[in-house]
């Protein structure tokens, strides 16, 4: 009986271990760039109308979002100095104490919204990878910051800088780190090895969009899914072989941003003037068909979902996305039919959004007004159980919005928040209270 209460016991103990320890944001939308967060132990609802901030250290503007790994954080951003820069930054995860900095001369040219990088930096085996809105790639070690190699993508793969800048976050296959880039000839997609900088492939004459690369499981084989300019393609990531292609010109613009969201055998696409695309994977062979088209006449009567920077999240059979005024909407996934709008999570504006973050049963949902909503979606409507303000917006990153905003991408890790405004990166306790 005793051994058996020891076996009990130290199963309990490993379980709970397991499900309570502490989880990184490595990289764009989290471990696997799919919006999930698998750790338990987190509060169920906020203690006030604000979150406390266990710190906060001044930085400058960007529109990137943090990064956290092995007890750091990294962000980039732009000084406001007189001789134009860009910075990579790390810094202490308990603390917010800085730990490195890497400042390199870079003028923007030709970039609307000046206000600093977008893509967030990514962490792999002691490597972080860190791109620029001109093409500038750092691969430093993660832990010192000694730079390990340079390249500027712009001169080298012959780039036409798309009107936003480059956006898309480096993505680590294997040895190779994977950037798309609108690259010439025939590189808008390039696989560079991830220790020397040395081409292996490059791939497609498409013009690069700002949405993030994702990597999925397609009939046992490993897929590099990209939303490019002109296409939805899905690559070998070891070769750039293309598996599968699907048309999606724009109308108007280049405005590709929100990632790919893939569930089960379903990749879904939205747009802020192209509206929704979703395909279905085959599951026996690496093929994709198109299930349903939709987009609306205009950014104000839209079909679907015209999302603009916010990545929709799919749970089930459904779909939960914003508009491109700020209305929340849950689709069915089969048929893009919608099932019911709602337009209290932020407030109405020209691309207001939110970025959106599963954790079991809940979604964590950060408004542009910076405020942290715990939520529950489902076909029958949007449920807000809390929210709080968890960082003031500011300006920098839209001027033209009075109130200012917050555009970036919190991450979230080892039971906490960590998030960047144009002014200050920092850090919140999501743990419950013991």
């Amino acid at each position: 009986m005793n051994r058996s209460i020891l076996l009990l016991t130290g199963f309990t103990i490993c379980f709970l271990t397991t499900n309570l320890r502490a989880e990184d944001w490595p990289q764009w939308r989290g471990q696997n760039r799919d919006g999930k967060w698998n750790e338990a132990g987190l509060v169920e609802k906020f203690s006030g109308d604000s979150i406390p901030h266990e710190w906060s250290v001044p930085v400058a503007p960007g529109y990137s979002g943090p990064t956290v790994a092995d007890g750091r954080v990294y962000l980039t951003d732009r000084p406001e100095t007189e001789e134009q820069q860009e910075r990579v930054l790390c810094f202490d995860a308990k603390t917010g104490g800085s730990i490195w900095s890497h400042t390199y001369p870079c003028q923007y040219r030709n970039i609307g919204y000046q206000a600093g990088p977008r893509a967030a930096v990514t962490i792999d085996d002691g490597q972080a990878f860190a791109l620029g809105a001109m093409g500038h790639l750092h691969v430093f070690d993660a832990e010192t910051g000694d730079l390990q190699w340079k390249s500027d993508l712009l001169d080298r793969f012959q780039i036409e800088i798309p009107i936003w800048g480059i956006a898309t976050a480096p993505l680590i296959y294997e040895e190779l780190v994977i950037l798309m880039i609108g690259g010439r000839p025939d590189a808008c997609v390039v696989a560079l090895n991830r220790r020397t900088g040395e081409e292996v492939w490059r791939s497609l004459s498409d013009k690069t969009s700002y949405a993030a690369p994702i990597l999925i499981e397609q009939a046992g084989k490993p897929v590099l899914v990209c939303w490019t300019g002109d296409n939805i393609v899905g690559l070998n990531p070891a070769t750039g072989k293309v598996y599968w292609k699907s048309e999606m010109p724009p109308k108007n613009m280049v405005i590709a941003i929100a990632t790919p969201v893939f569930h089960k055998n379903r990749l879904f696409v939205t747009s802020f003037y192209d509206g929704s695309k979703m395909l279905r994977l085959a599951e026996d062979a690496t093929t994709a068909e198109e299930i349903w088209r939709a987009r609306g006449p205009s950014e104000l009567d839209t079909d679907a979902l015209h999302s603009i920077m916010s990545t929709p999240i799919m749970i089930g059979d459904y779909l939960y996305g914003v508009d491109s005024y700020g209305e929340l909407r849950c689709l069915d996934a089969e048929t893009g039919k919608r099932i019911w709008e709602d337009t209290t999570a932020t407030p109405r504006d020209r691309w207001s959004n939110i970025h959106m973050v599963q954790n079991a049963d809940h979604v964590w949902m950060f408004n542009e007004r910076g405020e942290l909503l715990i939520a529950k979606l489902s076909p029958e409507g949007f449920e807000e159980i809390s929210r709080a303000q968890l960082i003031q917006p500011t300006v920098a990153q839209l001027k033209r919005r009075g109130k200012g905003v917050c555009w970036s991408h919190p991450a979230f890790a080892d039971g906490h928040v960590f998030i960047r405004s144009d002014e200050s990166l920092i850090c919140a306790s999501l743990r419950e209270a013991r």
